[in-house]
């Protein structure tokens, strides 16, 4: 590791290393000269003067990449494209008249980038699923524990540990939503010339423009994709860039939002993430458990929904067929873009994997402000026994304000079940109000929410999804 230049961390800290060979050099190179070989082949059985010698001696050298020798000739051509072009001729002295004909440097560069960016797309889909599968145990799991819910994060209606779940998976599912929508759309460019016209083919192919429209189909196939795209300027549109950013950008929103509960119901001591036997929280501070993983999801999430404004604005300032200024910006924002949501993805599955529930610090919490929520069952069983809804509306109201007080003034524990016992307008004994302190009573239909949930909805997915699941991740510190 060099320790006197500016070394990425994503790549250094946050990345998988099936990410970074994604967004490589070498998947680069390799794919450009898989590219040459079929638009080669293409070539030939359309009927060029291409013989299987010279593809034979192509697919020879696809992976043996002179590195060495195309960078020794970029320093004096300035051209990345055609020092390869150069480098894989040395290596095929009977093939290196024909590679790359026809084509311009958007054949290989073009090509390549929706090839890379659709591989990732998989690799993302692959871990999205698997956070889907561990937050559905998780879910299962919980399904059932009661825990107080939050609106406005002030007390609220009693919720389950696991409903709350299916809340960050509905938003990761949406997420796969729109993921599988933007895979299954994913067209290459082809192989369409300087302007997008084909014009070196109307010269190859002396006019014949029937043959002329089989070869972007056959380069499609050979790359394994459905279609090319049907127009394009020199290069494919940039608003695919744009749509691929949002998805990315999609999926960071639900894995911060998630983070940011999991922050929450550590504070609360409820819910915590992983801590390691041997993990320090804090430099000052010995005792403290930081939930640094959520926050690490939380840091790499807001880079990625910032990082989606670039594709956006380069797409916007394209000029008429094609302009070089989205070049450096691309070699940034999208290799980055990805990598950032690797990581957070490894973090959401190492997190979940992970999880340590409290149950009874939850139901301290949630009993502690159940008397506020049973007032509405109170009154309802006191006016079964005579009471007047009206008046008795009134006197929970003052015996409520009271006993608010006593807890946040006096700093004593709630007391309103001995104040409505106490008053005889209610006709009830502390006895029959304890009774009506069971939580699952005003956990409404969760657990039968959750299991819903679960089969109709997740365990679809996950069975369409099966040979991709047991994924587990670590992360670098």
């Amino acid at each position: 590791m060099s320790t006197d230049r500016y070394q990425s961390p994503l790549s250094e800290r946050y990345a998988s290393k099936e990410m970074q060979y994604i967004f490589s050099p070498d998947m680069k190179f390799r794919t450009w000269r898989k590219l040459w070989i079929a638009l080669a082949e293409t070539e030939k059985e359309l009927g060029l003067n291409i013989t299987q010698e010279q593809i034979d001696e192509l697919k020879a050298h696809a992976e043996d990449i002179n590195y060495d020798v195309a960078k020794e000739r970029e320093k004096q051509v300035r051209h990345d494209v055609m020092s390869h072009v150069y480098a894989y001729g040395v290596q095929c002295p009977k093939a290196k008249g024909i590679i790359h004909l026809g084509a311009t440097s958007c054949y290989v560069g073009d090509n390549t980038d929706i090839i890379v960016m659709t591989e990732a797309l998989k690799l993302v889909k692959k871990k999205l699923v698997n956070v889907i599968a561990e937050l559905s145990k998780f879910a299962d799991e919980h399904k059932a524990l009661p825990t107080l819910a939050f609106t406005h994060f002030q007390p609220a209606q009693p919720t389950t540990v696991g409903k709350r779940a299916t809340l960050w998976m509905q938003e990761f599912m949406l997420d796969l939503e729109d993921l599988d929508y933007v895979i299954s759309t994913m067209k290459l460019l082809g192989s369409k010339g300087t302007t997008g016209t084909q014009a070196s083919f109307l010269e190859l192919f002396d006019g014949d423009q029937e043959t002329i429209d089989k070869i972007d189909p056959m380069i499609a196939e050979k790359m394994g994709f459905k279609e090319c795209y049907p127009v394009s300027g020199q290069t494919y549109s940039r608003k695919v860039d744009t749509r691929v950013l949002n998805v990315l950008a999609g999926i960071a929103a639900s894995a911060h939002k998630f983070s940011n509960d999991i922050r929450l119901l550590q504070h609360l001591k409820e819910v915590e993430e992983p801590f390691e036997k041997s993990q320090i929280g804090s430099s000052a501070m010995a005792y403290k458990r930081n939930p640094m993983r959520s926050e690490r999801i939380a840091s790499l999430s807001r880079f990625v929904m910032v990082d989606a404004l670039n594709p956006a604005i380069t797409s916007a300032t394209q000029w008429f067929e094609r302009t070089l200024d989205d070049s450096a910006n691309k070699r940034l924002s999208v290799p980055e873009g990805f990598l950032a949501i690797d990581g957070i993805l490894d973090l959401c599955l190492n997190v979940v994997d992970g999880l340590v529930v409290y149950p009874k610090v939850i139901e301290k919490r949630l009993r502690s402000e159940l008397p506020f929520m049973a007032t509405e069952n109170i009154m309802m069983d006191a006016v079964k026994a005579g009471g007047d809804r009206q008046e008795l509306h009134e006197r929970i109201r003052e015996l409520s304000m009271e006993a608010g007080r006593n807890v946040k003034v006096e700093g004593k524990e709630n007391n309103l079940l001995e104040l409505i016992a106490a008053d005889p307008a209610f006709n009830m004994s502390l006895e029959d109000l304890q009774k009506t302190m069971e939580p699952s009573r005003y956990t409404g239909r969760a657990q039968v929410q959750v299991e819903a949930f679960l089969k109709n909805v997740v365990q679809p997915v996950l069975d369409e999804n099966k040979e991709i699941l047991g994924m587990t991740a670590e992360i670098n510190v």
